[in-house]
């Protein structure tokens, strides 16, 4: 089996270039795919020299300060997808993804052949416990990752407690239509090229959207899912984005998802997902060579009554 058409892989990365090299290879085998690199501002210097050299591979000159919880997630995965439109390729998809991922199933290509016009991403249910996230105003400072106690956790933890009470000391006053519900999920997608163009085209001309999600907290879950699914594409949308995430569950833990090491591979293969997170070389490297020695993005040979899904 041959597919016709690339796909466009867009990755946000910011540390560890050999290990993200590794994933990429995994990506460009077989001359399936494309992949667009966005390196964090910080890194940037550090890291660009020593990505891949391939005209699969292109590395944007434009770096972005991209942090947890912030807007800045959102304006990177934007400027990824306008790199690829630029590129006027005709991709059959675009998929985002992380530095610290790898594949670990093969056969995900297929995956997309067989479901040309599916919106792959997970959604989840919106309620009081977490459309705070959206409707209070977070100031800049509030929008950070902390794995310990910090005085700006109880904050957030405390504001909150408030809203889900129906006090909303802090309101969003932007703008939002009555008709527009939300929507929010994992950050990762897998969307058909025409999606793509609908997301930037929509983006341009309506800039009260971009606008609502200013100040909001970690927007990258809720931006594109809310876009997507008060769209006539909501229709194609599958909930699954095909990664296996181990969350913990402490308080320096539960807001990131666990590192994944040698002993989670049997639950890594059992979940029978394509994608996984998060890999780190200085924390586990054989967990990493384990699935890139043995799992890339070629299609599988398979007639086509089985290909997986």
């Amino acid at each position: 089996m041959n597919s016709k058409q690339k796909t466009a892989y867009i990755l946000q990365i910011h540390k560890n270039p050999e290990q993200v090299n590794k994933f990429i290879k995994q990506l460009i085998a077989g001359d399936q795919a494309d992949v667009y690199v966005h390196i964090d501002k910080r890194n940037y210097e550090q890291i660009h020299s020593k990505l891949i050299k391939n005209e699969n591979v292109k590395v944007l000159d434009k770096a972005i300060v991209c942090e947890w919880g912030d807007i800045s997630q959102v304006d990177t995965t934007i400027l990824l997808l306008r790199e690829v439109l630029a590129a006027k390729e005709n991709y059959d998809f675009i998929c985002l993804r992380s530095g610290q991922d790898l594949l670990v199933r093969n056969g995900f290509k297929d995956v997309l052949i067989k479901n040309k016009k599916s919106i792959f991403m997970t959604l989840r249910k919106v309620d009081k416990r977490n459309s705070g996230l959206m409707e209070v105003n977070w100031p800049k400072i509030t929008r950070r990752r902390y794995t310990s106690f910090h005085p700006v956790r109880v904050y957030r933890s405390v504001v909150q407690s408030f809203y889900r009470k129906g006090i909303n000391a802090f309101p969003n006053k932007n703008d939002w239509p009555e008709e527009y519900s939300l929507f929010n999920g994992a950050q990762w997608f897998s969307i058909p090229l025409e999606v793509a163009w609908y997301i930037i085209d929509f983006i341009d001309t309506n800039p009260w959207y971009y606008k609502y999600f200013e100040n909001t907290l970690c927007p990258d879950e809720w931006f594109f899912h809310t876009l997507i699914m008060n769209s006539k594409y909501k229709e194609d949308v599958v909930n699954n984005n095909f990664m296996f995430v181990n969350w913990g569950k402490t308080l320096q833990t539960r807001n990131s998802p666990l590192y994944l090491e040698v002993n989670d591979i049997k639950a890594i293969e059992a979940s029978g997902q394509y994608f996984a997170r998060k890999f780190d070389q200085d924390i586990d490297l054989k967990v990493i060579d384990y699935f890139t020695d043995r799992v890339s993005f070629e299609p599988m040979l398979c007639k086509k009554d089985e290909v997986p899904g």
